[in-house]
């Protein structure tokens, strides 16, 4: 859930994911590339990353401003870090975190940086990947680029003619992902909605210009410097020389080229994260969860919107939709997608979707429709904002079996509700479309 934190005039969004308030541990990623975080799930490998923090902490996600939900910078007031830091405190404060890991990853690193500097009490640990403290060369920094390479590179990163015209900037940042459309369009889509170019092109030189150096020391907490081994933008001797500079550093480094830390062969950087923060490695397998699947099915939906006509249809609808919405926040059912004439939704457990069925299909009742409804207990496959695998497809096949005007589930919603007085009783077994051994299934009794 989007809630907002206030600095000032300022409000910042921000949302919590994973275990709540009192957790071992809380995280608090600063994403880079002017990513909003509620379109982070769009991309799946990105989806899969934080859901596989929320197993070993609460993640705390915000947009720092002028960028993404967060309030815009005012014309004339240019942003500082210092300005971004203060976002931060502003959203530990808002989800009482006292404590926190804070991630950040090439320009949001050095914001994570400061604020492990200048905020020691509400920072005990610290994750930087892919992490210069100064990007550009000077005398006694021999590991930076010329800054005439540092802003042409600023200049073709943000520039709207660049993929056009001279060259390809996923190729730079993310060359692992170069080829894969979905991560193009994902990451097209995302940058117009997280800032324009120019406050994309302003933001960057900010925080890339910035030289930390001397706040190096003023970090107390552990550190951990995280570099792909064949970044091109961010040398080994500039990660090194942060994690050498800290009180109590340490250098890894994992295979890829990429910059931007989620593209390529993640895990392994999670896995150094997991490691740092935790003292073990559990790999949990966050492809996956246990849920109660229901999928809905308006009863003669094609013959009802040839007898009312186009205009009618559109407004039955509409109210059926609006109904099933309502009943899903007022009983915990999580959408997954409408199916034109029905629904594809999960419930953390078989008792609450019962219920919410059983008010759907009186409501729908209400409006002169009868609903198909049926409801399986298993493991799915998380697939972004989808889902997917053998017990999706049974319970879509329950649904399909039903007779109109009922409730129809599976034996293992049975078998998990057995202590419960919730009126289901034998329907016989029946054989399922592509699975060969029949079914043992229930009907809800009471209307």
């Amino acid at each position: 859930m989007i809630r907002y934190a206030q600095h000032g005039d300022v409000h910042v969004a921000y949302e919590v994911r994973g275990q709540r308030a009192g957790a071992p541990r809380d995280l608090l990623l600063v994403s880079d590339g002017f990513i909003p975080f509620d379109a982070m799930d769009e991309l799946p490998a990105l989806g899969r990353i934080l859901r596989r923090f929320t197993t070993f902490g609460r993640l705390i996600l915000f947009d720092r401003r002028g960028i993404g939900l967060s309030d815009p910078f005012p014309p004339g007031a240019p942003p500082s870090l210092d300005d971004w830091v203060e976002d931060a405190v502003a959203v530990l404060d808002a989800v009482g975190s006292t404590n926190a890991a804070v991630i950040g990853s090439v320009e949001t690193a050095t914001i994570a940086m400061l604020l492990a500097a200048t905020h020691p009490d509400r920072v005990d640990g610290l994750v930087l990947l892919n992490v210069a403290a100064r990007a550009v060369h000077a005398d006694d920094y021999p590991h930076g680029h010329p800054l005439e390479l540092v802003e042409s590179l600023i200049e073709y990163t943000t520039s709207v003619d660049t993929a056009d015209a001279t060259g390809d900037p996923v190729e730079l940042v993310a060359p692992s992902a170069a080829g894969d459309p979905v991560f193009r369009r994902w990451w097209e889509r995302t940058g117009r909605a997280g800032a324009s170019p120019s406050v994309a092109r302003a933001f960057l030189r900010l925080a890339v210009l910035a030289d930390l150096r001397a706040v190096l020391p003023a970090i107390h907490c552990p550190v951990l410097v995280v570099r792909r081994e064949d970044d091109p933008l961010v040398t080994s001797g500039m990660a090194r020389y942060v994690a050498d500079h800290v009180r109590r550093g340490s250098y890894v480094e994992v295979p890829g080229a990429d910059n931007l830390w989620f593209a390529g062969p993640a895990d392994a950087v999670v896995d150094e994260i997991e490691r740092f923060l935790t003292g073990e490695l559990q790999r949990v397998d966050v492809d996956r969860a246990l849920a109660t699947i229901m999928f809905t099915d308006i009863v003669g939906s094609t013959e009802l919107l040839n007898e009312l006509g186009d205009e009618r249809w559109r407004v039955t609808l509409d109210a059926h939709d609006d109904l099933v919405r309502r009943q899903l926040a007022r009983f915990g059912g999580q959408e997954v997608k409408a199916t034109g004439d029905g629904f594809l939704v999960t419930f953390t457990g078989p008792a609450r979707a019962i219920h919410c069925a059983e008010a759907i299909r009186t409501g729908a009742a209400q409006l002169g429709l009868e609903l198909r409804i049926g409801l399986h207990v298993g493991e799915i496959d998380l697939r972004g904002k989808d889902i997917g695998g053998a017990n999706v497809h049974v319970a879509a096949r329950v649904a399909a079996i039903a007779d109109p005007g009922d409730i129809l589930v599976t034996g293992a919603v049975q078998q998990v509700l057995a202590g419960h007085r919730l009126g289901l009783e034998p329907h016989g077994a029946r054989l399922l479309r592509g699975f060969p051994d029949p079914w043992p299934l229930y009907r809800r009794t009471s209307r």
